[in-house]
């Protein structure tokens, strides 16, 4: 048996449980891993409350697909990983199909990375989603290179915060955006090379007299709804608006006609892209494995809970206060 955290309808952070679950064996293509800590997302608080990208199939349900720990039992056909081995869990799989908001998790080893040196539980729980999503969307699928400049909503997140050192990593310009300046100070000590205030400033007039009117080859947006329009507006010709999250839970317009159809690239990104697909995987892990060792990466983790505390922890992230990553860690 191991703790293990369900929920048996959808609702707020009250209906989360620490139950009893029997966990069993791996079976092919399968690990069992004890799980150390814990990587929170958004997308578990919008699944948990029945707005994610997909409903729970069934009640009682789980949560979680972003962990670290070290490997207990292999499972058949399952080569170069042995009990014992430090390892994270990426988000790789459905959460219908497997969890790790527990002591212990079965998972598919194809969503299991070997943890770097020099990397702990924390950091393994807290590094990978938030760089292979920056990664994925900017470098592997846009393209991002010296010289380009990348508009980021939502810069105080985790994924913001990858995105601002992957953007210096390959001599891009990040201009963050956050809604108040109480955050404004931390994302400049991040490496925004601009900070704007959106509750204060002209989002707009600011990105094109901050890219001398020629706009960002890249915005990458968090946020959605109705203000894609004015982001929209800064997308340099031929640039792409990246949306990789829908926070505000508002209809999200295309703005291309009412903008006089300019040249713009628009798409949804999802970080499965990324994680289900083995060749884009091996070179996410080669980019921010080479960061990770010469210091150039580092997960910034804003506050720890622990698993008894998970609701709480969920709280804490629906207040949206945090810079960086929340994490739950396990004691066993």
């Amino acid at each position: 048996m191991a703790k293990t955290v369900r929920f048996h309808e959808y609702g707020g952070p009250d209906v989360l449980r620490l139950e009893d679950v029997e966990i069993g064996e791996p079976g092919p293509g399968e690990l069992l891993i004890r799980v150390d800590a814990i990587g929170l997302n958004r997308a578990e608080v919008l699944f948990r409350s029945g707005h994610y990208i997909e409903p729970a199939k069934e009640f009682p349900a789980r949560l979680g697909a972003e962990a670290a720990g070290a490997v207990e039992a292999v499972g058949a056909h399952v080569k170069g990983f042995e009990a014992g081995r430090p390892v994270s869990v990426v988000p790789a799989f459905s959460m219908n199909d497997y969890s790790v908001y527990a002591e212990r998790a079965i998972v598919p080893a194809a969503a299991v990375l070997h943890r770097p040196d020099g990397l702990d539980a924390v950091e393994g729980a807290a590094v990978w989603m938030p760089y292979l999503t920056a990664y994925g969307a900017l470098v592997e699928v846009g393209g991002m290179r010296a010289g380009d400049t990348v508009v980021l909503t939502a810069a105080s997140s985790s994924v913001g915060l990858a995105a601002i050192q992957i953007a210096h990593r390959v001599g891009a310009v990040p201009i963050a955006t956050t809604r108040t300046g109480a955050k404004k100070d931390a994302l400049l000590k991040a490496g925004a090379a601009e900070v704007i205030v959106t509750d204060e400033e002209d989002v707009v007039e600011r990105v094109r007299g901050l890219t001398g009117g020629r706009g960002a080859e890249f915005v990458f947006d968090a946020v959605a709804g109705p203000g894609v329009v004015d982001l929209a507006k800064v997308v340099a010709g031929g640039g792409t608006l990246f949306m990789y999250g829908a926070v505000s839970g508002e209809v999200t317009p295309y703005p291309g006609f009412e903008l006089g159809m300019p040249a713009l690239n628009m798409r949804t990104y999802t970080v499965h892209e990324t994680t289900t697909d083995p060749e884009r995987l091996r070179r996410a892990v080669a980019f921010i494995s080479s960061g990770l060792r010469n210091g150039a990466f580092r997960p910034t983790v804003d506050r720890l809970f622990g698993l008894d505390d998970i609701v709480e922890a969920h709280r804490y992230m629906e207040a949206g206060a945090q810079v960086g990553k929340i994490v739950v860690t396990v004691d066993h």
